[in-house]
């Protein structure tokens, strides 16, 4: 059981939405992902379905169908501020652009639970998210010490507006920089979606004929990238972000070294009870941060759950006082 870092606070402050008395059940979730595409974010929504139903409480999903569409998004954000579900759970899809569809959601008076990626701006009753540059960091090693510290590497960014790359490459390149034998050849973004790191590793082993290692930034485009080295009969030691089934099974397989689990199923988890916790007049925490875990081929076992028999956590396992 991994064990997270809390700052803890209560929270009891009502808003002009609810009433004095305390929901007993039934409460109404609003989720926001952003994208279909990206399994850590079915991984998301799959705990906080779970959660809800473990809480009697009712959620409803809001996703972009074009991945991480700010207007899309923000559509999303206007339909809910009039319908007015008790609480929201809310990953935005960019961090410093949807500012003004939380404070719309402010002035609505509907408790909002930040959680994987921090917003710039507004009023949240938590944060729950990861330390994504030591994600980045204690995966990038992992990598490299596996190479033996010597080799040609690869970084495959994803979105490069988005917080949580930033602070992951930025772990990749601390990582690099502890170990001066392995040279960083190329640095181009896919986006965090597969298609694109497919193509951007065959454009990538047509310049480089030797590839050692990838650290990709997310699941998806390692698994675009093994997809491409396969198909072309190269071999690289590859790495991903997310902790999904698709790279725990790649992982088995002995076709990634390793993923970073910055512990997506118990983010929607936890978003989930807190929000509910809060309409029940329950302490809360202020802010989670997940620490950084390497799966690798020694310890996936513990994780090599189908997505949809994953349970979540007890409240108090998951928030260490």
């Amino acid at each position: 059981m991994k064990l997270f870092t809390t700052a803890l606070t209560t929270t009891l402050a009502a808003t002009a939405l609810f009433s004095s008395a305390a929901y007993a059940d039934g409460e109404k979730i609003a989720v926001f992902t952003k994208n279909l595409t990206n399994p850590y974010f079915q991984m998301v929504r799959l705990g906080a379905d779970n959660a809800a139903k473990t809480m009697n409480a009712v959620t409803q999903n809001y996703v972009p169908t074009k991945p991480d569409s700010i207007p899309e998004q923000m559509s999303q954000i206007e339909d809910v501020a009039v319908k007015k579900p008790n609480a929201i759970v809310f990953i935005p899809v960019d961090y410093k652009a949807m500012a003004t569809g939380v404070a719309k959601l402010n002035a609505a008076n509907i408790p909002v639970v930040n959680i994987t990626d921090r917003s710039e701006s507004g009023k949240f009753v938590s944060f729950i998210g990861t330390d994504d540059y030591s994600l980045g960091l204690e995966t990038g090693r992992f990598m490299l010490k596996t190479m033996g510290g010597k080799g040609n590497v690869v970084i495959l960014e994803g979105v490069k507006a988005s917080l949580s790359n930033v602070d992951r490459v930025r772990g990749f390149k601390k990582a690099l920089d502890e170990n001066p034998g392995v040279k960083l050849i190329a640095q181009q973004p896919a986006n965090y979606q597969r298609l694109q790191a497919l193509q951007v590793m065959e454009n990538l082993m047509q310049t480089f004929p030797q590839i050692d290692g990838v650290l990709a930034g997310n699941d998806a485009m390692a698994t675009g990238v093994i997809e491409a080295m396969d198909a072309a009969n190269r071999k690289a030691l590859v790495i991903g972000i997310n902790g999904s089934k698709e790279a725990i099974d790649a992982i088995k397989a002995g076709k990634m070294l390793a993923s970073g689990d910055p512990g997506g199923f118990e983010q929607g988890c936890l978003g989930t009870m807190v929000a509910i916790r809060e309409l029940r007049k329950l302490p809360v925490p202020k802010e989670i941060l997940f620490p950084a875990f390497v799966i690798h081929k020694g310890n996936y076992q513990a994780f090599d759950i189908a997505a949809d028999k994953r349970v979540c956590p007890k409240y108090e396992d998951l928030v260490k006082k």
